[in-house]
């Protein structure tokens, strides 16, 4: 480190600011912080210090604490000499208290509090510590992110708690997100009854519900100042009870709703709220929809922004689905993207298409750039495009998946993680020769493969070398007779490359004891059979990775 910040120090100020800018502001201080007196004065600009994520955090955002050298430095070294700098800062639990209490912060107006146990979280609103007491009115904005250790009630919905008494904390509050970590999903849910919280500060607010009807809860007047709010629903059905909100919203100026599951009452519940909206000026929707007798499409999109004379910008991703019942003129692409023709500012991307099998027809409308981090049922009529945020996705269809498709998939979705396959046709264009010249589908990201509801062509098309390229430690699911057959009993020479990067789950039904002891004993034995096949193939490496098998019931 010595040399390398003699060799810093013969570059100019202006050339140091530009490579500091390029690296982690957290990282930067640790190693450079009171290096010298030249560093000190650059590292003092507050684009180094008024934002600091003291926690680390890996690729698939699981957040854990700074290594305890780093966190010593932090709090007996530099917190205390950046502190009038320090405007947000980001903490994880297990270090929270102490770099809270290490110094004072005279200017912080922004925490980030992640991998919050809610018990502790419970205890830290409710006023049975002292930590927050010292921003209680300083804390404008608030992210918090809870997570789940031991055993909870069903009935105790702890996030309720918490939210409902943050704004007796932090009594300034402008800013609120409110989330549960992947570990611990359990969306914000006030039942039957409406929380018993105002707030006549809060500007924006982010925030995971239940059902449909706390969404109108949070917009019965309880946040009267309230610009902007963005939710993620589980279940947009009615409520058992009558919520009689039918007052404008018009302080409202952006709203985002998204919801994972198929809203069955788009029409009598998304649309009326939507139409309360007067005055927004951004409208983000992200809809799955089922149970219309037509699919959504422009007229109907139109009929919503007509009430809204201040609408600068509107971003939709709506998967409508429909059942089919001889019904005649049934709409085609053209059809629904006609029906956009004066959408002038925006570029739609519009894929209708019907399935015989299942009676179904489905119609995905969406506004460019893509905007959801999930792309499914993809088909063959697949429009193609670049979609970098996407890192989920699902591919189903009644027709087979050729070699082609998957070129075009892994072009498209190149930062893809996981990828879901259905599809019970055999492939038509597929070679016997395992050694045919093709171009190979590279999938840089892929971690996560799900084939137990694919045609064993499928499985081949991701194990066979010569069409498909893998990361190492890829997770795959699959029938394990299939994964089998396809490998030739594990000892095809054309899959064993990509078989060495996968860790494979074989998905089964255990119906009696005996299956299970069966299913165990067929573990033991692929373990033992795949790693006997480092012995068949004389060019493998040395550091080729086995199969690992594993068992779980479905």
């Amino acid at each position: 480190m010595e040399y390398s910040c003699l060799q810093l120090n013969d570059l100019p100020d202006e050339i140091l600011l530009i490579i500091f800018k390029k690296v982690n502001n957290v990282s930067l201080l640790y190693s450079l912080f009171d290096a010298n007196k030249r560093f000190n004065k650059i590292l003092y600009d507050p684009i180094f210090t008024s934002h600091l994520s003291l926690l680390n955090r890996d690729s698939n955002d699981c957040i854990y604490r700074l290594f305890d050298p780093v966190l010593d430095r932090y709090c007996s070294q530099i917190l205390p000499k950046i502190r009038h700098k320090m405007e947000w800062v980001n903490l994880e639990s297990s270090s929270m208290t102490r770099i809270l209490l290490c110094t004072d912060y005279p200017n912080l107006y922004g925490l980030g509090l992640y991998n919050l146990d809610k018990q502790k979280a419970k205890q830290l609103v409710s006023d049975e510590t002292l930590l927050f007491h010292k921003f209680k009115s300083k804390i404008l904005s608030l992210v918090i992110q809870t997570i789940q250790n031991g055993h909870l009630s069903i009935k105790e919905n702890v996030n309720t708690f918490i939210f409902t008494h943050i704004f007796t904390m932090f009594t300034n509050l402008q800013y609120l997100n409110f989330a549960s970590s992947f570990m611990s999903y359990r969306r914000l849910s006030f039942d039957l009854s409406p929380p018993s919280v105002f707030s006549s500060n809060l500007l924006e607010l982010h925030v995971d519900l239940d059902q449909f009807a706390d969404c109108l809860y949070l917009l019965d007047g309880r946040f009267n100042q309230l610009r902007k709010l963005y939710v993620n629903i589980d279940t947009i059905i009615p409520s058992r009870l009558v919520i009689d909100n039918k007052e404008k919203l018009s302080n409202l100026r952006c709203f985002v709703i998204y919801s994972d599951f198929v809203i069955y009452t788009y029409d009598e519940l998304i649309v009326p709220l939507l139409h309360r909206m007067s005055n927004l000026e951004e409208l983000t929707l992200d809809l799955r929809i089922l149970n219309r007798k037509t699919f959504v499409d422009g007229n109907n999109l139109k009929d919503i922004i007509d009430h809204m004379i201040q609408l600068k910008q509107f971003t939709f991703n709506i998967h409508s689905t429909i059942t089919l019942n001889n019904q005649i003129n049934l709409p085609f692409n053209e059809n629904i993207q006609n029906s956009f023709k004066e959408f002038k500012h925006n570029q739609i991307i519009c894929c209708v298409n019907y399935f015989s099998e299942t009676v179904k027809g489905q119609c995905r409308i969406y506004s460019c750039p893509y905007i959801s981090k999930e792309y499914t049922n993809i088909t063959n009529n697949f429009p193609g495009g670049l979609f970098e945020c996407v890192r989920q996705i699902s591919l189903y269809d009644e027709h087979p998946f050729e070699h082609e498709f998957f070129l075009r998939i892994a072009q498209s979705f190149p930062l893809m993680k996981k990828l879901t396959l259905v599809n019970k046709k055999a492939q038509k264009n597929k070679s016997k020769d395992d050694h045919q010249n093709l171009t190979i589908a590279k999938y840089p990201h892929l971690k996560d493969i799900d084939l137990y509801e694919a045609h064993e062509d499928y499985i081949e098309q991701f194990l066979l070398n010569t069409k498909t390229c893998l990361l190492y430690n890829v997770e795959l699911v699959t029938d394990h007779q299939l994964l089998e057959k396809v490998t030739h009993n594990f000892r095809r020479d054309a899959t064993r490359i990509n078989c060495s990067k996968i860790n494979y789950l074989s998905i089964l039904i255990c119906t009696t004891l005996n299956d299970l002891r069966d299913v165990t004993h067929n573990i033991h034995y692929e373990n033992y059979r795949y790693k006997k096949l480092s012995s068949f193939n004389g060019n493998h490496t040395k550091n080729d990775k086995t199969l690992q098998t594993s068992s779980v019931n479905k």
